[in-house]
């Protein structure tokens, strides 16, 4: 299981990098290797604002279908094109090009009550 260092970690198993006010918004290897084969990513929410936990869209996989929640509140600026031809860059890559959104954030000390890369490896036993 790849869990990288320099990121953050929702409980919900989305990961987070920062660079300034931005967000970028994946799902971690651990939740992309539980949900299976990905085939198609229900995200439209460019340029809303959304919460800290609401959904900002859905991963649909061959065993099931599982929501998106933002694990930091702001305003979608972005949401990966490549994954509508290729939503399989989730499995292949989920910390490259298998990002799902960009977000600006609202409260950047929302970060702070995420998971560090040990505290996540921790829920994932």
């Amino acid at each position: 299981m790849n869990i990288p260092s320099n990121l953050k970690y929702s409980n919900d198993h989305e990961w987070v990098k920062v660079e300034g006010n931005i967000a970028t918004v994946g799902i971690t290897d651990f939740a992309q290797s539980e949900l299976g084969d990905i085939v198609f990513l229900d995200i439209n929410c460019e340029d809303e604002t959304l919460a800290a936990g609401e959904q900002f869209g859905s991963i649909e996989a061959v065993k099931t279908v599982a929501d998106a929640l933002m694990p930091v509140s702001g305003k979608v600026v972005e949401i990966n094109p490549e994954l509508e031809s290729a939503p399989e860059n989730v499995n292949k890559d989920p910390y490259g090009s298998g990002w799902l959104i960009k977000v600006e954030m609202t409260n950047p000390d929302e970060v702070n009550n995420l998971l560090d890369a040990a505290a996540y490896e921790n829920i994932c036993k």
